[in-house]
């Protein structure tokens, strides 16, 4: 664990020999160790999006500041008041290079990152503020001593929980539980009172409302400005860190939708000049989701994670429309469809902190 002062020491000597990321090939750049990467939060967009949370939380009349740093993953350690970002998100050569290795880039787009940070600044004030340890928080939200899980299975259906981060992520542990539903809270113009209205759900917001009306104005309990695993101190290889990422998420293997998708659309040369797949499906969502919807009595937001999955596939395959549209949208229903039915009875889903 290192105090920021030490922080500070070790990038006043990386600015010396700081890599050029955007000339190096992405066989050099994952020879690169990540504490040698160079990067910062001041010189990144990284740098409004904080200061848009730190706005949003005193707007709420809320004295309290998380302290930020990168590391590998999205995460805010126990007893420190504070959120790690990863580090990939401090430089768009090393987004590029987390969409290629790991198929997506989360927090990659501002919305995407200012919902995880709010999701983050929830852990940080849970921290800074003991709420865990109130009867009323554990009555609300249940036992935070419970087991944390690697893996959870959701259940959609269920409107028990708000719905922020993707993969109904409230349903992991009662600690994520609270954290989803103060970023539903504090975000502007959310209107969760007339969102969640009918939803039991609309307990745990009103508890979170009051608690935090409580906490206006006051200072934080625990203002321990300390961090975690700083990529200044993580000295293994991108390569090593990204292939010990995809063997826990399993993208060595195939994905589930690759064979379906080289069925539905193409790959040939021929159709070079067609219209890309990911382009077809984003064009056609709403009518996909809406399709499905009627036919299979799924959730909306349910078969849209489907949707979702299966662009970025197709991005990553660089497959294009080989069938005419009316043909290839007929198909493309009836994979939706049976890929949602999957989807809501596979176990394992992904849970990144």
């Amino acid at each position: 664990m290192a105090t920021p002062s030490t922080d500070s020491q070790h990038h006043g000597l990386m600015a010396k020999r700081k890599p050029d990321l955007d000339s190096l090939s992405d066989e050099q750049l994952l020879d690169l160790r990540i504490c040698d990467l160079g990067v910062t939060i001041a010189n990144s967009p990284l740098k409004k999006r904080i200061e848009q949370l730190n706005a949003e939380l005193a707007d709420r009349d809320l004295r309290f500041t998380p302290h930020c740093w990168l590391s590998e993953d999205w995460f805010s350690p126990d007893d420190i008041p504070g959120i790690a970002i990863p580090f990939y998100l401090a430089h768009p050569r090393l987004m590029r290079l987390e969409r290629k290795q790991l198929l997506e880039v989360e927090g990659g787009t501002h919305e995407w990152c200012m919902k995880i940070l709010r999701h983050e600044a929830g852990h940080a004030i849970d921290t800074a503020f003991r709420l865990r340890r109130k009867a009323i928080y554990r009555n609300t939200f249940g036992k935070t001593s419970l087991p944390y899980p690697e893996y959870y299975q959701p259940k959609p259906s269920s409107r028990d929980y708000v719905l922020h981060l993707d993969m109904w992520y409230a349903q992991v542990h009662p600690l994520e539980d609270f954290a989803e539903t103060f970023a539903v809270w504090l975000r502007p113009g959310s209107r969760w009172r007339t969102r969640y209205k009918d939803w039991p759900a609309i307990e745990k917001l009103k508890m979170v409302n009051e608690l935090m009306t409580s906490l206006q104005g006051k200072k934080p309990r625990v203002q321990c400005r300390a961090t975690l695993d700083p990529i200044g101190r993580i000295r293994k290889t991108l390569r090593t860190h990204y292939e010990r990422k995809r063997q826990h998420y399993g993208l060595d293997l195939p994905s589930v939708y690759d064979n379906d998708l080289r069925r539905l659309f193409s790959s040939d040369d021929a159709h070079r000049r067609n219209v890309t797949a990911a382009a077809f499906l984003s064009r056609i969502r709403t009518e996909l989701r809406g399709s499905v919807a009627k036919w299979t009595g799924e959730y909306a937001y349910t078969i849209d994670q489907v949707i979702q999955e299966m662009i970025e596939r197709c991005r990553e395959l660089q497959l294009r429309l080989g069938a005419s549209p009316e043909e290839t949208k007929r198909d493309a229903m009836i994979l939706v469809a049976v890929r949602t039915t999957n989807f809501l009875h596979e176990g394992g889903h992904r849970a990144a902190v």
